[in-house]
This record gives structure tokens, sequence and C-alpha cells, in this order.
């Protein structure tokens, strides 16, 4: 009957800490995913191009860098 009591006592604990990383997921996922949406199409409207050996990028201003 101890051993029944421990199992149960353990199964509760597991229960209770599952739900709190789901809770904790539920809360924060929606603002990392959106995080990680602004920064794709950030780097995803910016218009690179390789040159040689060199990358270069326009800026918002219309002007060129490579690297």
């Amino acid at each position: 009957m101890k051993e029944a009591t421990g199992e149960l006592n353990m199964t509760l604990v597991t229960i209770i800490a599952i739900a709190a990383v789901l809770a904790f997921v539920t809360m924060f996922l929606p603002n990392m995913l959106g995080g990680v949406s602004n920064k794709w199409d950030d780097a995803s409207d910016s218009s690179c191009y390789k040159q040689g050996d060199q990358l270069c990028c326009k800026d918002q201003n219309g002007g060129v860098s490579c690297t």
C-alpha cells in the first residue's frame, strides 16, 4: 500500500509539472513566433546579392554595401 501511494504522488507531480510547462509555453509561444516572423520578414525584404567573393546588400536609402 505504501508503494502505491508513492507512485500516485509521483504521477501527480509529473502531471502538475507537465501542466506547468504547457502553461508556460502557451503564454510565451505566440510572442516568440511573432518575433521570429518579424525577423524573417525583415530578412526576406533585403536585396542582397553575391558579387565575386563579396556579399552586397542594398540598404533602405538605396546605397549598396559589400562585405
